[in-house]
């Protein structure tokens, strides 16, 4: 089990701060991408390909980086 923690456009586009997902062990940024594309369709893709995911300690936009038991999907924020 990994708890998705979704902040600001990506937590709009499912409609919710998080939730957890049932991913083998060893599962990877592209599987998550994967089970999020087709939970919520095909257009969160192109979200989520821009997105940096927080796993651990370590902040990542590797497709292979395996993943942690808590994510967090960052998109990109704007500065002002």
């Amino acid at each position: 089990m990994v708890e998705i923690r979704y902040f600001a456009a990506i937590a709009d586009a499912v409609g919710k701060d998080g939730e957890t997902l049932d991913l083998p062990a060893g599962a990877t940024v592209a599987d998550l991408r994967a089970a999020l594309s087709a939970a919520y369709g095909p257009d969160l893709d192109k979200m989520l390909s821009v997105c940096a995911y927080l796993i651990g300690d370590e902040l990542t936009r590797d497709p292979t980086a395996a993943l942690s038991p808590r994510v967090d999907v960052l998109p990109p924020f704007a500065g002002g």
